[in-house]
């Protein structure tokens, strides 16, 4: 099964990562990844998609989708550093992954939140990740499957 890091929340405050479930009248309902509860964020809740989030590198900023692939091509079945790494093993191993990060805004703190996401997404999803640029036509319509 695909995933789709559009519906894949990072929600500022909470722990882990959650999928978007559905709009409410004030806000989203979204369902934790890690146990499955499910909460109601307001509308003034920092939800950010996964899809949206990029990473500094020394050119331009690289979508988290190819860096989360790049990391699962160089661990293969391997999780990746916990969070709690100390820094020294954190700043090695995206040397290792990504030799183009931009050491000044590409932050560790930054780092333990990628890591912990891919590890989340290693065990409750999948690294085949959806591409809605593919599904658009050349208008950039949607194109639907009959």
């Amino acid at each position: 099964m695909k995933t789709d890091l559009q519906k894949i929340l990072s929600i500022s405050g909470e722990q882990g990562l959650w999928k978007f479930i559905s709009q409410a009248k004030n806000g989203i309902i979204a369902e934790s990844l890690q146990n499955g509860i499910r909460k109601t964020f307001g509308v003034s809740a920092k939800v950010t998609s996964l899809y949206d989030i990029s990473i500094y590198t020394d050119d331009e900023e690289m979508p988290l989708r190819l860096v989360l692939l790049k990391m699962k091509e160089k661990l293969a079945d391997e999780s990746a550093p916990q969070a709690k790494s100390d820094n020294k093993t954190l700043v090695s191993f995206f040397e290792s992954v990504i030799p183009e990060y931009d050491h000044e805004r590409f932050y560790v703190s930054h780092m333990k939140k990628v890591v912990s996401w891919y590890n989340i997404i290693k065990e409750k999803a999948s690294f085949d990740f959806e591409d809605p640029e593919a599904d658009k036509d050349v208008n950039g319509t949607e194109e639907k499957a009959e």
